[in-house]
């Protein structure tokens, strides 16, 4: 049985997301937190914060939190909020602040 855990509208860039991603799918359920818990990096916090999400759904459908393993975790792009910056000779210069909506899948 599989479980998902979505995280939308988080403000880091997808590239960011997807960099940290990589090393979660594959590993135990334990595992992935913990990594995520214990890196420096804005996108293990938001992570680990998905991952608890996703685990507590499979508690509640009836699952064994000791047997989960991570078969998904991707960062997909969001919305973008546009500003300008004012350059020289009246110019603007284009500032594209990211977001992202995380997803993790836990399978038993």
């Amino acid at each position: 049985m599989e479980v998902r855990a979505v995280t939308r509208y988080v403000r880091i860039a997808p590239s960011k997301g997807m960099d940290f991603s990589r090393s979660l799918v594959g590993k135990s359920y334990k595992d992935a937190l913990a990594m995520a818990e214990l890196s420096p990096r804005k996108a293990g916090r938001l992570f680990a914060k998905t991952l608890k999400c996703a685990a507590a759904s499979a508690v509640e459908k009836g699952l064994n939190e000791a047997s989960l393993t991570v078969k998904l975790a991707v960062a997909d792009p969001g919305p973008m909020l546009k500003r300008f910056r004012p350059k020289a000779r009246g110019m603007a210069g284009k500032i594209r602040k990211r977001m992202s909506h995380f997803t993790v899948v836990l399978t038993d």
